[in-house]
């Protein structure tokens, strides 16, 4: 590796361009980019390079009243298990080839406009690193919706698996499947689940769900006739509208004190050259939480961080991924942008999610 041809660029722009990306990529105003593991996760540095998540059922018992000088009953402590491994490594690189140096070549050549210069020389940098962002993305989804973020035949490289321990008790199935409007009871679905919540002292507040189980919702016919009642709506039941996902948020609220959130995110991946969208939560599955923050992106640092490779220019974005330019001959020349992260998204307290599978009839 050698330092890049274009290094007096890097020096004065590299920094505050890589700034501006991290910038704009955790504006919770900003609509181009959608990362829901930005909005449900914390950021927690791991010192050994390892991931840790308690799971278990947790249970509130009410303390006993005694009288003075006595001694405290003992209670029963709720079993725990751990669910944990090793942080693993994700990045990704891409280059310029010769042909486009030699673009950016003549461009400097001609003194043309710094910002075209500029644009043509970091064009990589933010993909790479919101490559990294959306594979977090992908295994947040897959795991949240699932219990489980596995990446196997999608991923070039070392294949990875995640697992939360979902409690099978949290677990739900549906009475009749919700693509059956005329018979199907979501709403009955969603009160199993909300009682079981409750049995262990917690309050349900978020309720996330893709778009294949939301529509099948909102066309029940339980669902209709009960947005009728709430609205106030005195017509045939029949004729009732089928409501929209913000008439269903007013349903929703008004029957369980939930808020429900649409996802609808699909990740590309590329294998082979071969770019394949994906949509990674798993269809049909709706997602129940206590709390709006469900875990942490557990990171850790790089060993090329602590060993940087003479001749590299190195930033950072997001605290966790490390941004490298640089050229190499081999046997072209070619000027690359790379990213790497030792990280992975977990979510813990896992007794307070709970799941409803819309396409799983459970008696």
């Amino acid at each position: 590796m050698e330092q890049s041809l274009y290094f007096k660029y890097i020096e004065k722009y590299f920094p505050k361009l890589v700034l501006g990306i991290t910038e704009k990529l955790n504006d919770k105003n900003q609509t181009t980019l959608s990362y829901l593991h930005k909005q449900l996760l914390g950021t927690d540095y791991s010192v050994d390079g390892r991931w840790e998540s308690l799971t278990g059922t947790y249970s509130r018992v009410a303390a006993d009243v005694v009288s003075m000088d006595s001694s405290l009953p003992l209670k029963k402590r709720d079993s725990l298990g751990r669910a944990s491994g090793d942080l693993p490594k994700i990045g990704m690189e891409l280059f310029l080839n010769e042909k486009q140096m030699s673009d950016i070549d003549a461009l400097i050549a001609q003194n043309a406009n710094i910002d075209t210069i500029v644009a043509k020389i970091f064009a990589d940098t933010p993909r790479v690193i919101i490559g990294v962002l959306e594979r977090l993305e992908y295994m947040f989804l897959q795991g949240l919706s699932t219990g489980v973020a596995l990446v196997d035949s999608d991923n070039v490289g070392a294949g990875v698996k995640v697992d939360y321990q979902y409690l099978t008790e949290n677990q739900f199935g549906v009475q009749v499947l919700w693509n059956t409007p005329a018979t199907a009871k979501p709403l009955d679905d969603i009160q199993r689940v909300v009682d079981r919540a409750e049995e262990l002292g917690y309050n349900i507040r978020n309720m996330y769900a893709d778009t294949y189980a939301i529509n099948k919702f909102l066309a029940c016919n339980q669902v209709r006739q009960q947005y009728a009642f709430v609205i106030g709506y005195v017509g045939a039941l029949n004729n009732v509208p089928i409501p929209s996902l913000e008439q269903a948020n007013v349903l929703l609220n008004d029957k369980f004190g939930l808020t429900l959130t649409k996802v609808n995110r699909s990740v590309v991946t590329e294998v082979n050259g071969v770019r394949t969208p994906v949509k990674p939560w798993q269809e049909g599955m709706v997602v129940f939480t206590v709390e709006d923050r469900v875990g942490s992106v557990v990171w850790t640092d790089l060993a090329e961080k602590k060993h940087p490779v003479a001749g590299v220019s190195y930033e950072t974005a997001n605290e966790f991924i490390l941004v490298s330019k640089y050229r190499v001959n081999r046997p072209s020349l070619r000027e690359y942008t790379t990213s790497q992260a030792r990280v992975v998204p977990v979510i813990t307290n896992v007794d307070k999610i709970f799941t409803l599978d819309s396409k799983t009839v459970q008696a």
